[in-house]
């Protein structure tokens, strides 16, 4: 805990943020990190609260609910509050290998399930962990940990976003040799392409990762298992192979028209906008300045275009969601420790708000078909609003609203409505079973079907947070060890 009455004393504030008019102007990240007073304050607001929920780590209704991977929370809080910055990182470094990370975009369960969240503000547990990690890379703090004895064994890890990353750190340290593969030019996976440089600077992922390599773990870049080199192969060079390769494939629309030049699907946006940034180039190579943009899918995908459209100066944009808006306040079917399911802004609606005087989501539309030129470029959608009503078997359905049609300029579509498992590559002229377009592994094990072969984060559970991908490079890790030492692993 922090101070005994710190909770009533001080009141929950955010690390500062650059005003929504000026950050748009660049790619940078929006946010900073809480000053040493800010941390002590902040820490301070932690209860004695007998059990702390915070740290649990379940799934409630499938809804994370607490910290997945069990951060001590209490205790690195205590630890801020006394100024005692090297061991509260000491502590925060314990259950998590990748602070920076989950500082930055992780949606915060934990302090979901705060017991001060009860009646007021939750602990600023996400702007506490990420000033813990920050101070401790500008103080030097962290240094590379190299292994005093190898095992001889070797560890292939196909993919190098958090999960393998993960796996990748535990086996080092485990003393096993690490090679990781990753088929894009740099290595990171979502933590590189999928998550724009605002939210998570890619200095910080490359930081990351040459500290690994400074530990011994090899990383080879522009490699894709199933094209490059086979599974088969891998199992033949090393003693076993982890597959992380997350879920990428994307959903797409089955709508009249959705053949359009201009419909495209909102990770490749991201990705192909991050890459330009990165590789320095003057434009990049989807731009959206002075179009008309919709979004269609209402998560934080969606939201990133959002935020990288306005970045690029586009003439508007919309962002379709299907289900209704959210109230302002827990209800019964969010009921603490849950996510309280409640009404947000996200930064990406703030700054839409903040140029065009209104928030840019649209809930319960349903698009019906996209209407094209001559050309075959995208020029509108066609939508109808829907209600959400309960029917006599006690589920949700939408019903179309008669008359509420209308009309969408559009000049480019992103495509946001979530992923359906695994590209399938690394799976061809294999014996890999899948199940759901998700490679099938034990619950306990981590192993698949094939001898020698695991997986875990996106690839095993479907697509899921940060901090759960974390969470299952670190269990598969330990599985990883075991067979390795004890050359067996119970199925």
């Amino acid at each position: 805990m922090g101070k005994p009455t710190g909770f009533m004393e001080y009141k929950r504030e955010k690390p500062h943020e650059e005003p929504p008019k000026k950050r748009i102007k660049h790619f940078g990240e929006y946010g900073e990190r809480f000053t040493d007073e800010q941390l002590k304050v902040q820490g301070a607001r932690c209860m004695d609260c007998g059990t702390p929920f915070c740290h649990m780590g379940i799934e409630i209704r499938g809804v994370a609910a607490g910290c997945p991977i069990q951060n001590v929370i209490p205790e690195w809080n205590d630890l801020v509050y006394r100024g005692q910055w090297k061991d509260a990182l000491d502590r925060l470094l314990m259950t998590n290998n990748f602070p920076e990370f989950t500082g930055r975009v992780c949606p915060a369960p934990c302090e979901s399930s705060c017991t001060l969240a009860i009646s007021e503000p939750a602990v600023a547990i996400k702007g506490i962990e990420r000033s813990i990690i920050d101070k401790g890379f500008e103080e030097g703090w962290i240094t590379p940990r190299i292994p005093k004895t190898r095992t001889g064994k070797k560890i292939a890890i196909v993919g190098s976003g958090p999960a393998g990353l993960t796996a990748a750190d535990d086996l080092n340290q485990d003393g096993h040799q690490v090679t990781v593969f990753e088929r894009d030019d740099r290595p990171g996976g979502l933590l590189m392409y999928g998550i724009p440089s605002m939210k998570l600077d890619k200095d910080v992922v490359l930081r990351r990762v040459h500290l690994l390599s400074q530990e011994g773990i090899q990383f080879i870049v522009n490699c894709e298992i199933g094209k490059d080199r086979t599974l088969d192969e891998l199992k033949e060079e090393f003693d076993a192979v982890i597959l992380c390769v997350g879920a990428q494939r994307q959903r797409v629309l089955h709508l009249p028209g959705d053949d359009a030049d201009g419909i495209i699907p909102a990770m490749t946006y991201l990705s192909s906008t991050t890459k330009s940034l990165l590789d320095g180039e003057k434009k990049a190579p989807i731009d959206v300045k002075g179009k008309h943009v919709l979004v269609i899918g209402g998560g934080d995908t969606g939201a990133d275009c959002v935020a990288t459209a306005l970045r690029q100066k586009c003439k508007s944009v919309v962002q379709f969601g299907k289900h209704p808006r959210l109230g302002n306040d827990r209800d019964n079917d969010h009921m603490w420790p849950a996510d309280p399911g409640i009404f947000k802004m996200d930064y990406a609606y703030e700054e839409a708000e903040a140029v065009t005087g209104k928030d840019p989501r649209e809930y319960l539309i349903q698009t019906k078909r996209i209407e094209k030129d001559a050309s075959g470029k995208v020029t509108a959608l066609h939508t109808i609003e829907m209600d959400k009503v309960m029917g006599e078997d006690g589920f949700h359905y939408f019903r179309e609203i008669p008359g509420s049609e209308r009309v969408w300029l559009a000049d480019v579509v992103f495509v946001a409505i979530g992923f359906e498992g695994i590209d399938l590559e690394v799976t061809e002229g294999t014996d890999l079973e899948l199940s759901s377009n998700r490679i099938r592994a034990s619950r306990t094990s981590y192993a698949t079907n094939l001898p020698g072969v695991f997986t875990a984060g996106d690839a095993r559970r479907g697509q899921s947070l940060v901090v759960w991908a974390i969470k299952e490079g670190k269990e598969a890790a330990q599985k990883v060890n075991t067979y390795l030492v004890k050359e067996k692993v119970a199925i």
